[in-house]
């Protein structure tokens, strides 16, 4: 090649399991996000109320409780995935899909029987479990070996 100056640069591949869990740290901390901006939209925009009160015992949701239990839903989905990798092999995929949207359905279940909560915060932690699932669920599903 005339005039022209020629470098090869070599390309070190990231090695699958590192770009694996990166990628599952990050949809972690997605879901954490977007379950901490429902909370921010609710309440200090819509003036939602998310006092809880159960068996005498007062609980105010507030991002404190908020994006420590979307973390900890995220790590425990992660941690069943790995398990359903090993078990399951090329099935893992569709076993977590499957799985994972069941006990989002079930997690429905939680704003209903927390005690005695308004309504709006009732239909505000839904979909701040809607948003968790909606993150997590195809995230960790692209991630599958």
């Amino acid at each position: 090649m005339r005039g022209s100056i020629m470098s090869a640069t070599a390309v070190t591949p990231v090695p699958a399991a590192r770009t694996r869990r990166t990628a599952r740290a990050l949809a972690a901390v997605l879901a954490a996000a977007g379950a901490f901006l429902v909370w921010l939209v609710a309440d200090p925009l819509l003036g939602v109320d998310f006092t809880v009160t159960n068996s005498g015992t007062t609980t105010v949701v507030g991002p404190g409780l908020v994006i420590p239990m979307a973390l900890a839903a995220g790590l425990v989905g992660w941690a069943f995935l790995a398990l359903l990798e090993r078990l399951a092999g090329r099935r893992a995929r569709r076993a977590w899909v499957m799985t994972a949207s069941v006990v989002l359905l079930l997690s429905f279940v939680m704003p209903f029987n927390s005690g005695e909560i308004a309504t709006d915060a009732k239909v505000a932690l839904l979909l701040m479990h809607v948003v968790v699932g909606a993150v997590l669920i195809p995230l960790y599903a692209r991630t599958t070996k």
